[in-house]
């Protein structure tokens, strides 16, 4: 690996780059570990143009730690609702609530006290304090294991144990220990704007000449594809209840979700947050449903409704792929349901709800302007 004269013109020729061309990112703007926090978290599993949107909305209504950590909790996952993986939200909220209680309010600048925070990992916890407070550890992501691989031509499953550990160490050896925030952010932007998975920019990037994939004529097939988990194929159906009024019925997050799930588990495809009455079928989706609500709501004369197709809604979580299938149930009055809320169809706003569930509730609107109410 690189050492001595070249190491040294490698960090400056790319903590050059960096500092020329970095994108204009809002968490760049000011080092408060709160905020880089923030959008570290956002950015596990979700694209830097969707985030930014949701990071700047988030900061106007939970501006700092105390906000964060005093604030309702289904306000939290609505501000969260979109970006998916709502694990994030919860576990920033717990996190908040510990810093506050046992730092007074104070973001941690020990790394063991910063990794006792709930949702902070090695990666998160490195980049927030060299990021935040100039600590000197260097981060490794998918990104930079890319960069990584490339420059060195390490071949095979990059997130084997001993392999990351190397990449680790690689990552730690490079590190500027003048300008460790920098450099880190250095080494994920190259990775994210010219060091891509697909068609690397080789001919703009400002370390190309020592990186031993390129010399090799392979940078582009690495890092080798990992094997990827067998796609299963789910079928949801979901009750869509409008009344009169234009309201409809959302039942609250599950619970007793602790046991190991299966792959057709509601309350993980739902996120754990409030939906649309669903169950999982595998036939006769119709009366399947129907016999879900009798029992679920024993008092209604559930026989009198009547289930409108409203289309099929496609999602993906994780490994899953799901088919969903709405079906919109006119109704005079909406039934009454242990723990279930009221709210507007055409806005479910008012309520954390996935990107599952508003892509139901479209799906059923859809269909409402095409189908008549019956009475």
């Amino acid at each position: 690996m690189l050492n001595g004269s070249e190491l040294a013109t490698f960090r400056k020729q790319l903590l050059g780059w960096f500092r020329q061309f970095q994108r204009d990112l809002p968490w760049r703007r000011i080092k408060d570990p709160y905020r880089i926090w923030l959008s570290e978290i956002m950015l596990q599993q979700t694209r830097v143009a969707a985030a930014i949107p949701y990071y700047e909305r988030f900061l106007e209504r939970f501006p700092d730690v105390r906000a964060l950590a005093a604030a309702p909790q289904e306000e939290i996952l609505r501000a969260w609702s979109g970006l998916g993986y709502y694990s994030r939200a919860r576990n920033l909220q717990k996190a908040a609530q510990q810093i506050v209680a046992k730092h007074g309010g104070q973001f941690p600048a020990r790394m063991d006290d910063v990794l006792a925070l709930p949702g902070i990992g090695d990666y998160t916890a490195a980049a927030i304090l060299s990021i935040g407070f100039g600590e000197k550890y260097a981060v490794l992501d998918g990104n930079v294991a890319r960069v990584l691989a490339r420059l060195s031509a390490i071949r095979g499953d990059l997130r084997e144990a001993t392999r990351w550990q190397e990449l680790q160490e690689t990552a730690d050896r490079l590190l500027d220990p003048q300008s460790p925030g920098d450099w880190n952010q250095a080494m994920m932007e190259l990775g994210a704007t010219l060091c891509t998975p697909k068609s690397p920019q080789c001919l703009l990037c400002p370390v190309a000449q020592f990186c031993e994939g390129r010399k090799l004529g392979i940078a582009e097939s690495l890092p080798e594809k990992r094997k990827k988990r067998a796609t299963v194929k789910v079928t949801l159906a979901a009750a869509v209840f409008a009344d009169e009024k234009d309201q409809t019925l959302l039942l609250p997050p599950p619970k007793n979700t602790k046991e190991k799930t299966s792959a057709d588990h509601v309350p993980t495809l739902v996120s754990k947050m409030w939906h649309f009455p669903t169950i999982s079928v595998t036939a006769e989706p119709a009366r399947n449903l129907l016999a879900f609500l009798r029992k679920r709501m024993p008092a209604v004369q559930s026989r009198r409704w009547q289930l409108i197709p409203a289309g099929k809604v496609r999602h993906a979580v994780t490994y899953r792929a799901i088919t969903l299938l709405p079906f919109l149930i006119h109704v005079k009055k909406l039934p009454r349901c242990r723990g279930a809320r009221q709210v507007p169809l055409s806005d479910i706003s008012g309520l954390p709800a996935s990107n599952l569930t508003r892509k139901v509730a479209r799906s059923a609107l859809a269909a409402a302007a095409s189908v008549p109410a019956m009475n």
